[in-house]
């Protein structure tokens, strides 16, 4: 694990990548310092072919409460060059990425969920777009995400009133995958993280870029436009193994090239 001092720190555990915000003191909230790390968090799971699968989740109770006022009211915004705002609204990892959501999600921590693919929460989490109470809109790419996630009638609703919203509710509407007990998201995202697993790693990877990218494609494009993302998990070594593995009925062996 990455030293102490760390406002992110990464972990290995086996070929799933924990990636925990290391800001309790400030309930998790992002600073420069802190989207420069995540930033390198991403960096690290996109590029090491050992690495299959990232989780993102928040230390000592809190996922995020979204952008670090104190240091805005500086002048400081916690973006970069490479992938945006909190080090990956503008361009997450390429590989699958889930959110293990404790305590509060709110503003850019909510912002921070919908950059991820799949969400488990705490039954006690409370999430929501705060950023119209303080006069802001929120950029980090709620506006447009959260209604291609939820219908649009409530994800209007969780825009304009600002409100906080129990874990249950986007659970009811489709937004959080898994809901368990306190202090038991990370948990369970590991565990859905293993069985994601259990498939071949390029091929949820490219899964995962066919579905994020097919947004943009109309029918023709879709058709079209998997094929080239398709064949890395195609004419992969791991291919090979996957039908082997089926012929000889034993468990197939990634090594995710």
């Amino acid at each position: 694990m990455s030293e102490k001092n760390s406002k992110i720190l990464t972990e290995r555990r086996g070929h799933l990548l924990v990636v925990t915000i290391n800001r309790p003191e400030a309930r998790n909230s992002m600073d420069k310092a802190t989207a420069l790390e995540m930033n390198a968090a991403m960096d690290l799971l996109d590029e090491d072919d050992n690495l299959y699968i990232g989780i993102v989740t928040g230390a000592q109770g809190n996922f995020s409460t979204g952008a670090d006022l104190k240091a805005l009211a500086r002048g400081e915004r916690p973006i970069t060059e490479d992938r945006g705002g909190f080090g990956v609204f503008r361009r997450p990892p390429r590989k699958p990425l889930i959110a293990a959501v404790e305590g509060y999600a709110l503003g850019g921590g909510l912002e921070l969920c919908l950059s991820c693919d799949l969400i488990v929460a705490s039954r006690a989490a409370r999430m929501g777009l705060t950023e119209v109470r303080h006069s802001v809109c929120a950029t980090g790419g709620g506006l447009f995400r959260l209604p291609r996630r939820i219908p649009y009638h409530i994800a209007m609703e969780v825009a304009l009133s600002g409100e906080p919203r129990e874990a249950s509710f986007y659970h009811q509407h489709g937004l959080v995958n898994r809901l368990v007990e306190p202090g038991c998201a990370l948990q369970e995202a590991m565990v859905l993280a293993e069985r994601l697993m259990e498939s071949a790693p390029l091929a949820l990877a490219a899964s995962k870029e066919i579905i994020w990218r097919s947004r943009d494609w109309n029918e023709e494009e879709a058709w079209a436009g998997q094929q080239p993302i398709a064949l890395r998990a195609f004419e992969s070594e791991d291919r090979r193994e996957g039908l082997a593995a089926f012929a000889e009925k034993r468990k197939a062996v990634w090594k995710g090239r």
